[in-house]
């Protein structure tokens, strides 16, 4: 029964991966006339089409440049207020726990309404900083909450004797915490980055000038009222993932490593 369930995981992994690859390969008949077979004329014209976009550049720059603000801030504050939940004593690392987890809880839907009109008041609409503004506090609990598992792990005899050597708060957290947690932190940011790389909703809600949008928000323009070039979007699809799959490739063992962390007690 196992097997069968996890063959079928499978199978809903595996197909419209290979439809979407193979389906960049193809032309518009060919993919209607057979969207699960392999391409009969392959052909590049699609990355060719993508590739020559004037904008392409452009709103590659601007996914790279919020991922890269973003991340590095999100697990800052993130590793920050794990720290204090694993150190403070058992009440308040509680509330300060439970604080950042109801950010959980809350559906994005249910607050974009007054998200929109906070950022519309404060100028921030149309703005790349806008845009990591709302990507660094929609998903710190998502760091606080992956973080504060391996921070409690930590053993209180690496901190008690960091005071008696004369290290503060501050000298702690940098000099042991942040190094020992370096798996869990690459977890983390592995997850970041494809949060904010993928996201579509944000830029869609902030976002109305062209030179400002992101990749996901652009492949929308291969989707029309009517008609949708879907061998376009796949292609775009696949060029917008080949970042993603990359750092997968090179951090996957620090990836599992930090997934484990914390995990068990002993």
């Amino acid at each position: 029964m196992r097997r069968l369930l996890l063959a079928i995981y499978a199978l809903l992994i595996v197909v419209p991966l290979v439809v979407i690859v193979g389906g960049s390969f193809k032309t518009t008949a060919d993919l209607f006339a057979s969207p699960f077979g392999p391409p009969t004329r392959p052909t590049l014209d699609n990355y060719v089409t993508i590739l020559q976009k004037q904008d392409l550049l452009r709103v590659l720059g601007n996914s790279i440049l919020v991922v890269a603000v973003s991340v590095p801030v999100t697990l800052l504050l993130g590793s920050l207020v794990a720290f204090a939940v694993a150190r403070l004593p058992r009440w308040p690392s509680r509330i300060l726990f439970g604080i950042f987890a109801l950010g959980l809880a809350v559906p994005a839907q249910a607050v974009m309404i007054p998200q929109y009109v906070q950022f519309d008041r404060l100028g921030l609409r149309n703005s790349l900083t806008g845009l990591m503004l709302i990507n660094v506090v929609v998903t710190l609990p998502v760091a606080v909450f992956i973080l504060s598992g391996f921070m409690r792990t930590l053993p209180a005899e690496l901190f008690e004797a960091a005071e008696i050597d004369g290290a503060g708060t501050w000298a702690a957290y940098r000099r042991i915490a942040v190094p020992v947690a370096a798996p869990s932190l690459a977890a983390t940011a592995i997850f970041l980055v494809v949060m904010h790389w993928n996201d579509l909703l944000y830029p869609l809600l902030f976002i109305d000038e062209p030179g400002k949008r992101t990749l996901p928000l652009a492949l929308l323009d291969f989707q029309g009222e009517y008609l949708t070039e879907y061998p376009l979007l796949f292609t775009g699809v696949v060029v917008a993932s080949l970042p993603m799959v990359l750092a997968y490739a090179f951090l996957q063992r620090h990836f599992v490593a930090g997934i484990t962390a914390g995990a068990v007690k002993g």
